[in-house]
């Protein structure tokens, strides 16, 4: 089965808990995602957003992550934590605490460090183009990674097109996360 992985940003689903599940509900109307992340990197109301999150996600059936606060993630019982690649010492923590890890890595080297480390999956990232990501790595990369790994891979970046979650599924990956392709007429219309 090849994973679908929602990441919210706050430009989309609002720093607003009733304003967030009300955009979230209408997008898991259209979208049945095997993960969920809550990303927001600037809200002083993280953990509200985060209640508001992992009761509407969960009870959906949907595996629900937070980002970055493996503490608050073990308190509010999501099902994992997201770690950003300058987090990834963080993942032996994590895993302690019961969570599912996935971590953001950007090079194979970040890869390995979280493979050895007991993560659960990585995203690499950016795959095609994405605003602020840098140049992408392309799919080949990925084909590569996925070749050398034994863990989950999620193909993360500039992913918004079905034809792009095609070629991302060729290239043996486990699934792909995504920030704007879940969003369809709210930020991308395809």
């Amino acid at each position: 089965m090849f994973a679908s992985y929602l990441i919210t940003d706050s430009h989309f689903y609002s720093q607003d808990p009733h304003c967030l599940r009300k955009i979230l509900t209408k997008v898991l109307a259209n979208h049945t995602p095997t993960f969920v992340c809550l990303r927001d990197k600037s809200t002083p109301n993280y953990a509200s957003l985060a209640l508001a999150t992992v009761s509407l996600v969960q009870k959906r059936g949907i595996k629900v992550l937070l980002h970055q606060d493996f503490k608050l993630a073990a308190v509010l019982g999501a099902d994992g934590v997201h770690l950003p690649s300058d987090a990834k010492h963080c993942i032996q923590e994590a895993k302690h605490l019961g969570l599912h890890v996935i971590v953001s890595t950007h090079t194979l080297e970040e890869a390995l460090y979280a493979q050895a480390q007991g993560a659960d999956a990585i995203t690499f990232s950016p795959i095609f183009a994405s605003p602020g990501k840098g140049a992408p790595v392309g799919l080949e990369k990925l084909k590569e990674i996925v070749g050398i790994l034994s863990l989950d891979v999620f193909a993360l970046g500039g992913i918004v097109t079905n034809e792009h979650v095609r070629l991302c599924a060729q290239t043996g990956a486990s699934g792909f996360a995504s920030i704007r392709y879940f969003c369809d007429t709210l930020c991308n219309p395809q």
